[in-house]
């Protein structure tokens, strides 16, 4: 399962009305980052047929199969500070992470 944050759900928000209005939230884990797995996030039209889709409210959360293993659990904030906002992943599958918070490393 995948969350996300009443932060997070309103920034999501914002930017797809003004990139994607009806678009997906697809979340992929990469092999690259300094901790060897990197979060990439983007807008997607539609699911493909091995994608898992979570509803977090107005919002569907699509995961592809092979980056389902690493994003179970997953909960997806939004925070604002004095040196800006961004998006926070914590993954009770990470067992490191960079000091970014978008790369992180598994066990084995």
């Amino acid at each position: 399962m995948i969350q996300l944050s009443p932060t997070a759900i309103g920034e999501l928000k914002r930017l797809q009305r003004k990139h994607l209005p009806g678009g997906q939230l697809r979340i992929v884990v990469d092999a690259s980052g300094c901790k060897g797995l990197a979060y990439q996030m983007q807008f997607a039209e539609s699911p493909q047929p091995d994608d898992q889709v979570f509803d977090c409210e107005d919002i569907q959360v699509v995961v592809e199969k092979a980056s389902m293993k690493y994003l179970s659990g997953l909960t997806l904030d939004y925070t604002e500070d004095l040196m800006g906002g961004g998006f926070r992943f914590y993954n009770p599958n990470a067992i490191e992470t960079c000091s970014c918070g978008h790369s992180f490393a598994i066990a084995g």
